[in-house]
């Protein structure tokens, strides 16, 4: 059996933290190309990933409040990415579904934000994208930590 790795020392993890903040950071404004908040982006991937979602769960896995979530789908009502309506099972609660529009943006962002990688990646050292690659398993483990988790 393979000796465990030593744990990341505090600068390392405040390199890693960093990295992948500005990685996030450069991505993110990709959808305020296209006119979307951050949060107006991850409401519509959510919906387009997950489906129909009542307003209350949608507002939890986005961790928002209630109150900007509904401003948030507003916004995307109005551009035709989403569409909002009762809840089939209680008409008290508001369900929020991803449109057909919303359903084609999303992959054009995406075609957008993983263009903007391979040309990052294409100004790295070949060792260095094979380092990334080699990565990408404990990178996405690290992502799914807190799956689950309130």
């Amino acid at each position: 059996k393979a000796p465990a790795p030593p744990p990341m020392d505090e600068e390392s993890v405040i390199r890693l933290r960093n990295a992948i903040m500005r990685t996030g950071r450069r991505l993110r404004t990709t959808a305020a190309d296209e006119g979307l908040t951050a949060t107006q982006s991850g409401v519509l991937a959510t919906l387009v990933r997950e489906g129909p979602k009542r307003a209350g769960d949608l507002a939890a896995a986005e961790a928002i409040n209630p109150t900007m979530l509904s401003r948030v789908l507003a916004q995307l009502e109005e551009r035709g990415l989403v569409s909002r309506g009762p809840d089939p099972g209680d008409a008290r609660c508001t369900t929020a579904s991803a449109t057909g529009a919303g359903r084609l943006f999303l992959p054009r962002l995406r075609a957008r934000r993983a263009d903007i990688l391979l040309q990052r990646l294409g100004e790295l050292a070949p060792d260095q994208v094979a380092a990334l690659a080699a990565a990408l398993p404990a990178l996405e483990a690290l992502a799914r930590v807190d799956e689950g988790r309130p």
